[in-house]
């Protein structure tokens, strides 16, 4: 499978290639201005072709030309070395160069602003069927818990016993697991599409989100699968020998290695975590496979994983924090209006509470999930734009693509793997 960059850049070599200074064009020194260290045009470019992107402002586009008589530099006018400051394009929601981290997080919630209907349509959509087969689940299996208590109270209950509390609680695990990651797929999928849309400042509609990010669904699904697969069969493996040594009879020094192993398999799972989290959106856009989608993401995150980490860490804070912020409050509320039982329920005194009390969270958790699910996936989308500016010049790209002046015009033989420009 062809791993080669969907959105590769003029006269660039993928991300890590040896001999380029880790893949990036510009330079190891291109910092967060998107100069760097050197003013030299880009490699395979001619010294006489149009300035463009990064190295010179846009046609017509620059500072004007410091008035005669007066000025810095010297006594009598303006010194002769003065030069116009950088002039950076923002054809859509963030500018078209190395961006920080509150850009980033900008750019997430500027494309809520920019295109809400659709982007707050997805969501909603994805949030309501989703907390709808949660609700339903919940009320239907886990409202009435009378065999689990029945196997609280067995000192020494029999595996048919336990597999018939159980089955009633693993049915519904399984229903609501399924279509929560259903609804994470599309929603990844579509609000990446709306944001690769923004980043040029084009206009979307859900049909047309849904339009792009179709043909990929089953790939995603199969990507979005594979991951917590791998990081599930590293725990196991990892926590295996501890779990054997404990039921052959040595009990202390299985459950130290039963920690040890557990502490290791979690360590590689964040490293896995990180290092494959800008696979979802490589998938999407550049339309790979799965498994090339998950070596583009670790090319991407080599040598910036502490940074990356970083991000989606704080990321995931302020995710919880606005989950928190909706969710308790609407939790008080159902509370109040599911009265003695839904307390007594929530505490596990009783065997069930009502539909109102479900009903009442699941409202909660549907406004909750509409404003966290855009944010979550334009923080990945942008991310990954990021480091492909950084290491590849897609900013370059980007600007072609918004029929920027300056930036030329993209034609064939450009590096795209698949003929067509960014956000189409």
């Amino acid at each position: 499978m062809n791993d080669s960059p969907g959105w590769a850049s003029p006269g660039s070599a993928p991300s890590g290639d040896p001999g380029r200074d880790g893949g990036n064009p510009a330079g190891p020194d291109r910092d967060e201005t998107g100069s760097g260290s050197s003013s030299e045009p880009p490699v395979n470019w001619s010294k006489e072709q149009p300035p463009g992107g990064r190295w010179a402002a846009p046609a017509g586009s620059g500072p004007t030309p410091p008035p005669e008589g007066g000025g810095p530099g010297t006594p009598g006018g303006w010194s002769t070395g003065w030069a116009p400051p950088p002039v950076v394009a923002k054809p859509g929601i963030i500018p078209l160069r190395p961006l920080g981290i509150g850009e980033i997080l900008d750019g997430a919630v500027s494309t809520m602003r920019a295109h809400w209907r659709t982007v707050l349509g997805i969501s909603l959509a994805v949030a309501v069927i989703t907390q709808a087969v949660s609700t339903v689940t919940t009320g239907l299996w886990f409202n009435d818990q009378t065999g689990l208590a029945a196997l609280e109270n067995d000192p020494d209950p029999t595996p048919d016993e336990i597999l018939d509390a159980l089955s009633g609680a693993l049915t519904g695990s399984a229903a609501t697991g399924f279509v929560s990651m259903l609804g994470t797929i599309i929603a990844t999928a579509m609000l990446t599409m709306v944001v690769s849309r923004a980043v040029l400042g084009r206009p979307v509609t859900t049909g047309d989100a849904w339009h792009s990010a179709r043909p990929q669904l089953l790939r995603l699904f199969g990507l979005l699968f594979l991951i917590p697969l791998i990081i599930l069969t590293i725990t196991a493996v990892a926590v295996a020998p501890g779990l054997i040594l404990t039921a052959a009879g040595s009990t202390g020094a299985g459950a130290a290695l039963t920690l040890a192993g557990g502490l290791a398999a979690l360590v590689l799972a964040v490293w896995l975590w990180i290092r494959f989290s800008l696979a979802a959106p490589a998938l999407m856009l550049e339309r790979q496979g799965v498994i090339a989608s998950l070596r583009r993401s670790a090319k991407l995150v080599r040598g910036a994983w502490w940074r990356v980490f970083g991000i989606q860490l704080l990321t995931l804070v302020l995710l919880v924090f606005v989950a928190a912020v909706i969710e308790i409050p609407t939790s008080l509320i159902a509370v109040v209006v599911g009265g003695e039982s839904a307390t007594d329920w929530m505490a596990g005194e009783t065997a069930e509470t009502g539909w109102l009390f479900l009903i009442v969270l699941g409202i909660g958790a549907v406004i909750s999930s509409t404003i966290t699910f855009p944010i979550s996936a334009g923080v990945t989308a942008l991310l990954y734009m990021d480091q492909r500016i950084r290491r590849e010049a897609l900013d370059l790209e980007l600007g072609r693509a918004a029929g920027l002046p300056g930036y030329g015009t993209p034609g064939p033989g450009d590096g795209r793997t698949d003929g067509t420009t960014p956000g189409s």
